[in-house]
């Protein structure tokens, strides 16, 4: 390995641009649906050569190194973003007639910005870079802190953060429990960039003694939580749910032309009598914007509803809803989550307060819209956020921390203590991107919410993936993408709301001060004297 890091270090010109980028997109494998989780042993790999070789020319002066930190850190991040998130463009074929003329946008321009947080993070850990297992420090703290400024500037989008190819199965996503996703993220990076040290030799003991510790640490913890934990503590109530995943085709919905048609599959997937073995569901979950209507505008579609549920039953289902503003003004409209019981009546909403640029609302509107841009949701004015969240809760007295769409994406996004909540519901409609890695993306990073939180989730998409599963992220039951159905799936839930203890963003901080204590000692030659 010293062969190839020596060589990769005297990389210049277009090969060096060249192996930057190729090193993100190799990185990008670790993601659903691939999960080659060796990618990033690969991809960070790579990196802290490249970065490593910015210090052989001594003619080269410290603000032109920084810049060149950033422009390699930059490429490595435009090439993982390019490769992961490609299918962004399929969102604009929908509407290709009047969207397709964005697709360089979405599929180069994002991941260009984007790719500026790890052109930061490079930087950031240049200004600390030194022989050894110093520099896997700062680079770990490098990206730690930028995978958290990605997920907080300008609304956030952390998508795919480093931490989740760390993360692929239940076993491994039980660190999160503690850490949260941004600890996990700080750690992996330096996990995932150790075989580096075998490149140089500097640092190779104690930094691989202490990657593969790590390593235990996580597989340890996963395997204890999931077979060695003592029972939840208090009586579990059985919850039965039923899942309804209608398939309707994207360009199907836009059109409105068969909302009947629409409506009644949604019906008749919710009366279908339960498989084999199964019970009849006390709940029944519609995925977002499933109903073509402006409910409370069709007392109608609210009796049919109540007409299918049986006694007892509740239908939890997303539906967009208008609140009047008086004469002479558009209605504003919400992107809503509505609990209906069995007698047609709605007994909870609540609105989506974290919208998806583009999608639902139009940045800089006033500017955009006079170069005839437009989100692709078309509503009068757009989606309005809500002020703040509610939890639904049940006639039975259980309650659900409702999260739509996108919003399963941000950490946080959840109330520290879910608002009481007995599991979190998520509503989606990934069906705008296709038979590609999108909906297998998202589906595990929503898994990651109720591990973080310690309570089961409830998860329903348009075309999938549907799924159940508890508060360890192990799958109940599901249905497979672009699969018409409805599963049935009995759930544990304590009767008394489970609170996850742990402060993840003060363990998050703890993580990224002792990174940084070890980069700075480094720095400072303490670490190379012991090797």
């Amino acid at each position: 390995m010293e062969r190839l890091a020596g060589r990769i270090l005297l990389l210049g010109g277009w090969r060096r641009s060249g192996l930057a980028v190729l090193a993100g997109a190799i990185g990008a494998l670790a993601m659903p649906p691939f999960g080659v989780f060796a990618a990033m042993f690969v991809s960070f790999t790579l990196l802290v050569w490249l970065l490593d070789g910015l210090t052989g020319d001594p003619e080269r002066s410290g603000t032109l190194n920084l810049r060149a930190a950033f422009l390699t850190g930059w490429l490595f991040g435009l090439g993982y973003f390019v490769a992961g998130l490609w299918w962004l463009g399929n969102a604009l074929l929908v509407d290709a007639s009047g969207f397709a003329w964005a697709i360089p946008l979405a599929v180069l321009g994002l991941p260009a910005l984007l790719a500026i947080f790890y052109g930061v993070a490079a930087m950031l850990a240049r200004l600390v870079w030194s022989d050894g297992m110093g520099r896997i420090a700062a680079l770990a703290l490098g990206f730690g802190l930028t995978e958290w400024l990605r997920a907080t500037i300008a609304t956030g989008f952390p998508w795919n953060a480093i931490g989740y190819a760390a993360m692929p199965v239940p076993l491994m996503m039980q660190s999160s429990y503690v850490l949260g996703l941004f600890g996990v993220t700080a750690l992996s990076v330096f996990v995932f960039a150790a075989p580096a040290l075998l490149g140089t030799r500097r640092g190779a003991v104690p930094g691989l003694t202490l990657a593969v510790l790590l390593s235990a640490a996580h597989f340890g913890y996963g395997a204890w939580r999931l077979h060695l934990a003592p029972p939840e503590i208090g009586e579990e109530r059985q919850v039965s749910i039923r899942l309804v995943q209608p398939n309707i085709d994207q360009a199907q919905k836009m059109e409105n032309a068969d909302r009947v048609g629409v409506f009644e599959k949604h019906l008749a997937l919710t009366s279908a009598a339960p498989a084999a073995g199964h019970q009849r569901p006390d709940v029944i979950v519609w995925p977002e914007t499933s109903v073509p209507f402006i409910l409370t505008e069709n007392p109608d579609a609210l009796v049919r509803i109540g007409d299918v549920l049986q006694d007892g039953q509740v239908l939890i289902t997303g539906a967009v809803r208008a609140e009047e503003r008086g004469a002479g003004l558009p209605p504003r409209y919400y992107n809503s989550i509505y609990l209906i019981d069995d007698k047609g009546q709605i007994l909870a909403a609540s609105d989506k307060v974290h919208l998806t640029p583009f999608g639902e609302y139009l940045p800089f509107e006033d500017l955009l819209r006079r170069f005839g841009i437009e989100e692709l949701i078309s509503l009068p004015g757009g989606f309005s956020p809500a002020a703040s969240r509610s939890p639904l809760t049940l006639p039975s007295g259980l309650s659900f921390y409702p999260l739509i769409c996108y919003e399963a994406i941000f950490p946080g996004e959840l109330a520290p203590d879910l608002a009481g909540a007995n599991a979190i519901i998520n509503i989606t409609n990934d069906a705008w991107f296709g038979a590609t890695p999108g909906p297998y993306q998202h589906f595990l990073q929503s898994r990651l919410r109720a591990v973080e939180r310690g309570v089961p989730l409830i998860r329903d998409a348009n075309n999938g993936i549907s799924a159940v599963t508890d508060s360890y992220g192990q799958v109940v039951d599901g249905l497979a993408l672009n699969i018409s159905g409805a599963i049935d799936a009995t759930i544990g839930m304590p009767t008394v709301p489970k609170r996850n203890s742990f402060d993840h963003n003060l363990n998050f901080w703890l993580v990224l001060g002792v990174l940084g204590f070890v980069a700075s000692i480094s720095r400072l030659g303490f670490i190379r004297r012991m090797n």
